[in-house]
């Protein structure tokens, strides 16, 4: 027999709270002790763990979801459930944890399509709000845009409350400079460019549930002067003289785009205020080089007075903030070298006259820097998202069980990931809020980075009309940036286009439909006796299903991996079918080819359910042409199609070649 009581002076530090383990229990076991108005730190594990609570009163938070714990509750957490328990009483919480581990209960719960109470909560995706200073092109659309409206389409398929939200980022600094050289206002600037923005994305059959343009959104300048003040408010920013860079000529502030030299962590060329190659901010007096952009004269360099962060002090309400969510390496990895700094001031406003003005006085001539202003900015969607759908959603109180995901490229990270987390925290300190990130990686065209304002660019309505948006879609899914930079030639586009969408997918279907009008009139047939291949055939498909479940949902998304499986689920079908045309038309294997050309018609079917988030139009067509119309549901397995239902795949064009599906296409060509 083994007895352990529990002693206070054995405890020590572990997940931010006070535990003693509990020797030779038979499974890991432990003492743990919560000081009043103090929480563990959120994680997940794959052990089953047993809290059982036996001193005080608090809170169990599980996935966003509040449980109250008292003397005598018992609280068993599955595998992967991110977890904090939190005492809410003015004593201390005491409670023994036993933990385990099995690996068939981590499969079941780590596998999932839906985890971490996706199902049970409001899910906000956000693209990060694109500048309007040009029009998308393909390395816009290949990241944020089509990275959120694919997960989103896929939360739905399995029964998730998912929004996709964006809008029109009007108060950059970069709007300003292209007002200047297109000899306009910043105000109509942006309003041309948000249209052009908002029209390219519905090309791409991207439609966002939530489109906020900032400049014109009604409450919107309210909204971010309340949120502002709360920072101010919390006593932790403070409005100070620091150094800043001017234009030798005319005296005019510098910062973003008006400003460049080398990057002063890793020696990049960069822009003011972050580094595109390192993720790192800079402070632009702390450029090497300077130079400003708009100017010959070297920058002057004085001090400028404005609303500053002491970011460094910081680093453990990232962390713990990094601890709850979807935060890739790549972005911890960002922060950790951030953290290394001895400290980082940012400046949260800027002169300049384009923006929200703070409510501060003597603050004038200054606005709400844009990044601040867009974490604020969400929220202001996310309240406005409630309006169109009957949800109270208020952006002053945001509530506990909101999901938020969050897409956009690497050279925003430090916003999303560090600053913004900070700045929720000052303005709502009792919020903690639940955000999982998708950063992309740069897209290169022909080897060079998109660039819109050099005009190094394959602009969206160059290429997407109707007869081409899958076949876009699915290409810039399979060479997204993920992890690392990719590059889109118009030659690798055509080559999957002719060699991959119609080559094989399109002459597999076509023939497939020949197949069973030409043998069984054009329905379905029903499948017959089984052979050993057909079964590996079958399991091939269902380990493809898993594939494509994983690589959509929102634990692993990657639409690499997803475009790789779907064109996986016709290789092996292809494969497959072409090892049975070997005794398909014999009368003695007349059973055994029903259940081959029945396979190969749920292949078709899997690849119509599986491949709706990515291509809708196309799944949308080869659904019918089965005669089984999308039921907006994902594939929990693989299934025959129904028995004796049309068929009519023969008689679809379901992707058109380059020179005919893309707009203006025929008049390039005269």
């Amino acid at each position: 027999m083994i007895v352990s009581r529990y002693d206070p002076g054995a405890l020590s530090e572990a997940f931010g709270i006070d535990m003693s383990a509990i020797e030779q229990a038979g499974a890991g076991a432990a003492w743990a002790r919560v000081r009043p108005g103090e929480r563990s730190a959120p994680h997940q594990h794959d052990e089953t763990e047993v809290f059982v609570i036996v001193r005080g009163t608090g809170e169990v938070v599980v996935d966003a979801e509040r449980h109250p714990v008292a003397p005598g509750t018992v609280v068993v957490f599955e595998p992967f459930d991110t977890h904090v328990i939190e005492n809410t009483g003015a004593s201390d919480l005491v409670f023994a944890t036993f933990y385990w581990r099995d690996p068939d209960r981590a499969v079941r719960h780590g596998t999932r399509a839906v985890r971490r109470g996706f199902d049970r909560r409001p899910v906000f995706v956000f693209s990060t709000p694109p500048t309007p200073n040009g029009d998308l092109h393909l390395g816009h659309l290949s990241g944020p845009y089509l990275g959120a409206d694919v997960l989103v389409r896929f939360l739905r398929r399995n029964g998730v409350a998912a929004w996709h939200l964006t809008g029109s980022d009007d108060y950059q600094s970069y709007v300003v400079d292209a007002a200047r050289r297109q000899g306009d206002s910043p105000a109509r600037t942006a309003e041309r460019h948000s249209r052009e923005i908002a029209a390219t994305l519905r090309l791409m059959d991207i439609e966002p549930d939530q489109y906020t343009v900032t400049s014109t959104a009604p409450g919107y300048r309210d909204a971010v002067s309340a949120c502002f003040a709360r920072i101010r408010a919390s006593g932790r920013v403070a409005a100070e003289s620091r150094p800043a860079l001017f234009d030798g000529d005319t005296g005019r502030y510098l910062y973003e785009v008006d400003v460049a030299g080398l990057c002063p962590s890793c020696g990049s060329g960069t822009g003011g205020n972050i580094c595109e190659e390192c993720g790192e901010p800079n402070t632009c007096a702390d450029l090497v080089e300077p130079r400003a952009t708009g100017s010959d004269a070297p920058p002057r360099r004085a001090d400028a007075t404005r609303v500053c962060l002491p970011l460094h002090e910081f680093e453990q309400t990232v962390r713990d903030h990094h601890r709850l969510g979807r935060v890739p390496v790549r972005l911890r990895e960002l922060a950790e070298r951030v953290f290394r700094r001895e400290r980082l001031d940012v400046a949260l406003t800027h002169p300049s006259s384009w923006g929200v003005t703070p409510a501060d006085a003597g603050m004038e001539d200054q606005v709400v820097w844009v990044w601040p202003e867009m974490a604020f900015g969400f929220l202001y969607g996310i309240e406005a998202l409630g309006r169109t759908v009957g949800e109270s959603w208020p952006a002053q109180a945001p509530q506990a069980d909101w999901k938020i995901v969050h897409f956009f490229g690497y050279d925003n990270s430090f916003y999303h990931a560090l600053l913004y987390p900070v700045l929720y925290a000052l303005a709502y300190p009792d919020w903690k809020p639940d955000i999982d990130y998708h950063p992309n990686e740069f897209y290169l065209l022909d080897g060079e980075k998109f660039s819109t304002s050099r005009r190094h660019a394959v602009w969206g309505k160059e290429v997407l009309g109707p007869d081409s948006v899958d076949a876009v879609r699915f290409f810039l899914s399979l060479t997204r940036p993920e992890g690392r930079r990719t590059n889109f030639t118009r030659a690798a586009y055509h080559q999957v286009l002719d060699g991959t969408l119609i080559g094989t997918w399109q002459s597999w279907l076509t023939g497939l439909g020949r197949r069973v009008r030409e043998r069984y009139a054009g329905e379905a047939p029903d499948a017959g006796v089984w052979t050993p291949e057909h079964t590996a055939f079958l399991a091939r498909l269902e380990s493809r299903r898993a594939d494509l479940t994983a690589a959509l949902g929102a634990d692993g998304f990657s639409l690499n991996r997803g475009a790789a499986a779907l064109s996986g689920i016709v290789e092996d079908a292809v494969a497959f079918g072409r090892l049975e045309e070997g005794t398909a038309t014999s009368p003695a294997w007349a059973a055994e080819a029903r259940t081959g050309i029945a396979l190969e018609l749920a292949a078709a079917r899997l690849l119509a359910r599986c491949a709706a988030p990515v291509m809708p139009r196309f799944a949308a067509r080869l659904a019918a042409a089965l005669g089984e119309p999308d039921d907006g549901t994902w594939p929990e397995t693989v299934q025959l199609v129904k028995a004796g239902g049309p068929v009519a795949l023969d008689g679809v064009t379901f992707f058109v070649p380059a020179r005919t599906a893309e707009p203006g296409a025929a008049e390039a060509a005269r």
